[in-house]
Order: C-alpha cells, then structure tokens, then sequence
C-alpha cells in the first residue's frame, strides 16, 4: 500500500490543490484560492518528473502509472495553471471566484483519471469527475447562452456516459473482470469485445468531441467564458483520448477496431474543418477547429500495439496542441470573438498578432513549428501499421485547415479597422465637438454622422455583437 500511495503522490497532491482552493473560497478569499491552486498544480508538476521512465500499476492494475499517465500529468498540470490564470480575467471579483479554480482543478483530476485508467471503473469515475466539474463551469455566467449550452452538455454527457457503462457490462460479462488488461481473454467472443468497444467511443468520443458526438462543443464553447473553453478544448479532451489509448493497446486486433478508429478519424478532420470554414464567430471556429485535431489523435491511436511511434506521436502533438491552442484563446480574450474583432490587429498589436499566427500555423502543422513534429509522426504512424491512405487523407485536410485559418490571419492584416477602433474613434470624436455652439453641433452631426453621441444602446450592441454564424 504504501508503494501504491508514493507512485501516485501527484494525484494526491493535485487533489489536496483542490480541497485547499475550495475551502479558500468558503474563507472568502479568492486570491488566495489561485495561489493554491496555482502553486499546488506547480508542486504535482514536480512531483511527477521523478516518475519518467516507470513503467508499472498500483492497486491491483486499477491505475497505470506509465509513460502515457506521466506525459498526461506533465501536459495537462501545467495547462490548467494557464487556463486558471485565464479564467482569472473573466472571473475576478465575481461572487464564486474560487470555486471556478477548485472546479477546474476537480476537472483536471478526472483527466488524469481517465489517462491512467487501468480498470473500466476508472473510466467511469474519470468520466464522471470531468462532467460533473465542466458542466457546473460551463453554467458559471448564468446567462441564456451558457444555460443553453450547459444543459446540452449535460444531456450529452448523460446519454453517452450512460452508454459507456451498458458497453462495459459486455466486457465484464465476457471476461469477468473489470481490468482492461484482461481483455485479451475474450479473443473467441469478437462481438462482445465490438459492441464494448463502441460503447467506449461513444462515451470517450463525447468528451474528445469527435464526430458525431461532438453536437455539443460548438455551443458549449461560444456559452462558456472564453477561458472555459480553453480548457474544455484541451484537458478533458487529452485526458478521453488517452483513456481511449489505453483501452486499445489490450484489445484483440481480429475485432477490427482499428477500422473504426480510421473511420471516426476521416470524419472528424473533414467535418471539423469543412465547418470551420464558414464560421463567423472565431470561438465557434475554434470549435471546429478542435473537433478536427481531435480525429489526427486517432491516427496515434490506431497504431497503438503495432507501431513504435505510436505513443511518441500521441504525446507530442497532445503537447503541441495544449500549447498552441490555449495560446490561441488566449489572442482571441484579447482580440474579440469576431473574426471583424481581428481586423487591423497585425498594425494595432503586431505582437499579440505574430503570436496568433505562430499558433495557428503550428496547428496546420507548418514546419518547423511544434505541430510540425507531432503531426508528422502521427503520419509516420499510420503509415507504418499499413494505413497509407488516412495519413494522405490528414495531409489533404491539414491543407484544408491553412484555408481555415487565414480566415483569421487575413483580417489581422488587411487593411480595415476594427469594432473597437472606429468605436474609439467614434467616442473621440464626439467628445471634441460637444463644446461647439449648437449651431456648429447641427452642422457637424448633418454632415458627419460620427459626431453623435454613442448611446448606451449603441455601445451595448458592440459589446454583444455577434454576427451570424452557422450552427451544426
């Protein structure tokens, strides 16, 4: 017992983080809460470096503690530490500031759950863990849209969730046992071992919103705070989609698994991006954008058992992708959520603007850029487990995605201004004309309509302005 509780000694720590933010938060001290949160995840970070190269189980092999579970706790700790600090500017001062960061903390659990998962029970608690925690922080605003948006990942969840559970009965009926490693024993029961396996797609598939179970992100990431979804594209995705890793490297390859994965693979690049492409609103993009990476993880995936570079692959480009994907919600707080929000971004803010396009091109997977290495891999990979076609099939829609993304990088240097500088300069002009006289106000105002006053229905319209977008 007391081997098993030192090799999960991260765990521990990232859920004691948790318990410490929240109590900081029932003391009414939200800062304080952060800087847990913040210096707990650091400490977890720490402690899982002197794991790298463990390869073993704890608890009867309930829990893994190998390379996937380490990378996982190195890439998703430090994600979420991003992500609080993101959160920060949406929630601060609002009434259950703490609780935001001992949610997202509680979220990063089950991840980390989910990633190690040694036994079906864990993919169950790991599931439930990330639901319960993101649906509360999807809800945080309590408006229309994030209600809306809330009660549809809710009813995912459930559905899916629910599905999972029914798939797993299949397997512990045929094996009779719930540990993943001893699926192998049900070789001679092929339609066991499928009809398990689905139901574990469906219910991994919902939270890494693959296609066709990705109904949900679009709206759920456009409801939540900015920072929210974030982390929703991210930490509960990487956590589902090593689960599904660990899952199939016991599988019995005769039940042709590895078909289904290519094909979830080819729907969710095409349909993210196709759909990527005619979205207005950059955060609904973004969405789409993160259910197409989702199926290049299945190209790992597929390989996994049968190739060497399966699991570098998987890690690298989940690194990548954490990376340049939080940076990019983190231009677009900046920015705005509008793809006019954008405009003249290259001359107002040429920093703020390069990183942008360091981000995206990175998840194109322009050379040398980190998403580079991880995608050419995970091509490598399916290459060499005889799945030629799919990687020239992620080629093409690597393509596709650089038309996705110019999308944003064109405006940000194009000429034009954007909403917030023709309403600064609207504001300003005004503000220089209300001492003239009356009748050089009614010159000005009949022949500039610029120098009228914005009107608190004027300014609340360029808050909320959100230009028609595609919903699918």
């Amino acid at each position: 017992m007391g081997r098993d509780l030192a090799l999960i000694i991260p765990e521990i720590a990232v859920l004691l983080t948790a318990v410490g933010a929240l109590i900081a938060e029932m003391l009414r001290q939200p800062r304080i809460s952060l800087i847990i949160a913040v210096i707990g995840l650091v400490v977890g970070t720490g402690l899982t470096l002197r794991l790298l190269g463990t390869d073993t189980t704890v608890f009867g092999g309930s829990f893994r503690i190998d390379t996937l579970s380490i990378w996982a706790k190195l890439i998703l700790l430090p994600a979420t530490v991003l992500s609080m600090l993101l959160a920060r500017v949406d929630v601060r001062g609002s009434a259950r500031e703490g609780t935001v960061y001992s949610l997202l903390i509680f979220s990063t659990l089950g991840a980390l759950v989910l990633a190690g998962a040694g036994d079906t029970m864990f993919l169950v608690l790991g599931a439930l863990l990330t639901g319960l925690a993101t649906f509360a922080l999807v809800a945080y605003p309590d408006t229309d849209p994030a209600t809306e948006a809330a009660m549809k990942f809710f009813v995912f969840a459930s559905v899916t969730t629910a599905i999972m559970i029914f798939g797993l009965s299949y397997w512990f009926g045929a094996s009779g046992s719930t540990l993943i490693a001893d699926l192998p024993s049900m070789d001679t029961m092929p339609l066991a071992v499928i009809l398990g396996f689905v139901a574990v797609v469906v219910g991994l598939g919902y939270k890494a919103s693959l296609v066709p179970f990705h109904f949900w992100a679009p709206d759920a990431y456009e409801g939540a705070p900015l920072s929210i979804a974030a982390y929703l594209s991210v930490v509960p995705k990487i956590g589902a989609l090593f689960a599904l890793t660990q899952v199939v490297r016991h599988l019995p390859p005769e039940t042709g698994w590895a078909a289904v994965m290519a094909g979830l693979a080819v729907l969710s690049m095409t349909y993210g991006y196709l759909a990527a492409l005619v979205q207005d609103n950059v955060i609904r993009l973004l969405a789409y954008s993160s259910i197409a990476q989702s199926g290049y993880f299945l190209l790992g995936i597929l390989a996994v058992g049968s190739s060497e570079l399966a699991l570098p692959s998987i890690i690298l480009f989940a690194a990548a992708y954490a990376a340049m994907n939080l940076g990019a919600f983190a231009v677009a707080a900046i920015a705005g959520r509008t793809l006019n929000d954008f405009s003249g971004l290259g001359r107002s803010r040429p920093l703020i603007a390069i990183a942008m396009v360091v981000f995206l091109l990175s998840l194109v997977g322009i050379p040398p850029l980190a998403g580079f290495v991880g995608k050419f891999l995970l091509f490598a990979a399916a290459i060499d487990v005889q799945f030629t076609w799919l990687a020239v099939v992620a080629i093409i829609n690597s393509a596709l995605s650089l038309a996705v993304y110019l999308r944003i990088v064109v405006p940000m240097y194009r000429g034009g201004d954007s909403a917030s500088m023709r309403e600064s300069r609207r504001t300003l002009t005004w503000s220089r004309n209300r001492h003239l006289t009356p009748a050089d106000k009614l010159c000005c105002a009949t022949s500039d309509p610029a120098s009228q006053p914005p009107t608190s229905d004027h300014r609340q319209q360029q808050r909320h302005e959100r230009p028609g977008y595609t919903t699918y």
